[in-house]
């Protein structure tokens, strides 16, 4: 039983307790006083009788008339005379029992009272004795009134009562439930504080408790701020702040190698006679310089979600521009912005030369840099500040417009021309956690099996997300019932979805249609969107949570020093970017930054599992700082 409950059923009782103790002493002393009354009452009317008698010298027969005609007023149980010598002259008695109430409550609250009692003289001669008792039914029927009257007015008190214990409990119950809530809230690693109640015992547990969660917070921003500076270490340029090479290519290979890449543009740019100008302004000038060009360069990769600049080397500059459509606008405003802030530095003279390409998915990082290199080259020899652009195959086949686009996506969704595909995600002694679902989408019925970077951008730009992660979801859910043995099924969602009202509301639909089947399954969220739509992704892990289903981000690290957002959202696991983990095997200059993020997210229990594992190496590095489980090309099918 609940205390709310207890304490309910304590102030029932106690109010019980003391209206039936208050009853009954009422009643109590009304019989008493009612008793006392009648005794009374009974001496005064036998003395008046015996006086009245005693002077109309007094014989047997006027005594007779006298006590039938007092008798058969009603009022007397007994009347009775006797001589002298104690024999009985008069007697009369009324029926017993006749009290106009019930006869239990006779019973229980008897009233007694003595007889009156007179002598009637006639003259100095005493000629009887009378004996007098008073009809008791009045009295009970004042006291049945009375304890009726008095059951009303106990009765009120006790709802008033009642009314005030339950606004006491009201008051108790609302900072009892924040302070459990809180206490909850610890247990599943969410660090949340409450406002502190008015009722002092409550009040001490809530700032104690508050304290406990301002303290863990601390402890815990602390340690993420020293793992982020860990990671800018070992990925950044410490002069421009930039990603250094060996982040960049690994980020590069990681976007090239994604399921979900749908391609994107990749600058090389290079600053113009870096060794004159070091040379003429001098090596403090010149690191300005670079730090101007820096800038220029991070501000272009901050307009895109997942964009990256680098300092590849002294004079090189890098972007990277996942899903860029226009890179040679973005290049032209780069370069002019460049120009701007070169011109104090350099003069008249060029200030840096641009070379580009779009990039499709799948190809080797090596190539795709090579090519790029290739037109940046030409641009450097032609000396002035230049963009050359290199060409990549581009996908003839592909749909032209918006709105082709929009009629065959719809289509492919109408004619169920849609299928997941499966990869396995493995803890790192080989059993199976989940599978990783992306979603294949055919835009003829004879078609090849597109991937999900070929239509997920045009669907994003046509708003058609939300019907594709629907369906995603309902496949998903689906072969999950079918298959009971399928610990569990992970199944992307765009950012521009769970912004998406009307789309929370249908996935919550189906997920309580098939409970057993949505305890199994993972949702992710990218770490960008997560970040970039914060409200709406913590309104539908807040309307998820009821599910059963796990919740989760992807692509995990690239935005690390905002994970203080994460602490009290009670998510299930992360999955670490590829990016960070390319390498770890051999290059150990994100193994302490790994191992950190490890045990602070164990700390507000999230499974940590690594994407994009290519190599054994890198497999048993993700052992060593303390990864739960991972997922790409190493990963072995526990089903093959």
């Amino acid at each position: 039983m609940s205390m709310y409950r207890q304490l309910w059923l304590a102030i029932i009782l106690s109010t019980l307790l003391a209206l039936l103790g208050s009853l009954l002493a009422s009643t109590l002393s009304a019989r008493n006083y009612l008793s006392e009354q009648l005794s009374i009452k009974n001496a005064d009317n036998a003395a008046a009788l015996a006086l009245s008698l005693s002077q109309q010298e007094p014989d047997e027969v006027a005594i007779e008339l006298a006590v039938s005609a007092l008798f058969d007023s009603g009022h007397y149980e007994l009347i009775r005379v006797t001589d002298p010598f104690g024999k009985i002259m008069v007697e009369r008695l009324a029926p017993a029992n006749q009290y106009d109430v019930p006869a239990w409550f006779a019973r229980s609250l008897p009233i007694v009272s003595g007889p009156g009692r007179a002598q009637i003289s006639n003259g100095w001669k005493q000629f009887g004795t009378i004996e007098l008792v008073s009809h008791g039914r009045f009295a009970y029927r004042a006291l049945w009134k009375s304890v009726w009257e008095m059951i009303a007015a106990l009765a009120a008190a006790g709802a008033i009562g009642g009314a005030l214990g339950s606004l006491v409990l009201g008051r108790l119950r609302k900072p009892l439930a924040a302070v459990i809530g809180q206490a909850q809230a610890i247990t599943e690693r969410r660090f949340v504080t409450i406002d502190e109640p008015q009722v002092p015992e409550l009040r001490q547990l809530a700032t104690a408790m508050n304290g406990t969660v301002t303290r863990l917070k601390a402890m815990f921003e602390d340690e993420a701020a020293r793992l982020e500076t860990m990671r800018r270490e070992a990925n950044c340029d410490p002069l421009t702040g930039l990603a250094n090479r060996n982040s960049f290519m690994a980020r590069l290979r990681a976007d090239l190698a994604d399921e979900e890449s749908h391609g994107g543009a990749l600058l090389l740019i290079r600053v113009a006679n870096l060794v004159d100008i070091n040379r003429g302004i001098g090596r403090e000038s010149t690191d300005e310089l670079l730090r101007r060009i820096g800038s220029v360069v991070g501000k272009a990769a901050g307009i895109n979600p997942d964009g990256m600049g680098a300092r590849l080397n002294g004079a090189d500059y890098a972007l990277l521009l996942p899903g860029e459509d226009a890179p040679g606008v973005v290049a032209g405003n780069i370069l002019e912005a460049l120009i701007c802030e070169g011109e104090a530095f350099v003069g008249e003279g060029p200030t840096a030369q641009i070379g580009y390409g779009r990039y499709p998915r799948g190809l080797d990082a090596g190539a795709v840099l090579a090519q790029v290199d290739a037109a940046l080259a030409a641009a450097e020899a032609e000396g002035s500040n230049t963009i050359h652009e290199a060409r990549f195959i581009a996908d003839e086949e592909a749909p032209k417009s918006g709105d082709e686009w929009a009629r065959l996506i719809r289509r492919a969704l109408d004619q169920r021309w849609v299928r997941l595909i499966s990869f396995p995600v493995a803890d790192l002694n080989g059993r199976l956690i989940h599978r990783e679902c992306p979603l294949r989408l055919m835009l003829d019925e004879h078609g090849e099996w597109l991937p999900a970077g070929r239509f997920l951008p045009m669907a994003e730009r046509l708003r058609l997300t939300p019907q594709i992660d629907l369906t995603a979801v309902s496949l998903g859910l689906d072969q999950l019932a079918a298959d009971p043995g399928i610990p569990g099924l992970a199944i992307n969602l765009s950012a521009s979805s769970i912004q998406d009202e009307q789309f929370r509301r249908q996935l919550l639909e189906r997920l309580h249609r098939q409970p057993a089947a949505a305890s199994r399954l993972w949702l992710e969220v990218a770490e960008a969107g997560v970040l970039n739509h914060f409200d709406a992704f913590r309104n539908i892990v807040g309307a998820l949570k009821g599910t059963g289903c796990r919740l989760g981000i992807e692509h995990f690290g690239r935005h690390f020093s905002q994970i203080g957002l994460l602490h009290d959202l009670g998510l299930d696991y992360i999955k670490v970017d590829a990016s960070f983990v390319r390498g770890l095997g051999d290059d150990g200059s994100n193994r302490t930054f790994l191992q950190g993020l490890s045990i602070i997210a164990h700390g507000i229990d999230l499974t940590v599992i690594a994407e994009g594992v290519v190599s054994e190496a890198e497999l048993k590095a993700l052992i060593d700082v303390g990864f739960d489980g991972a997922t790409g090309p190493a990963i072995k099918d526990p089903a093959s």
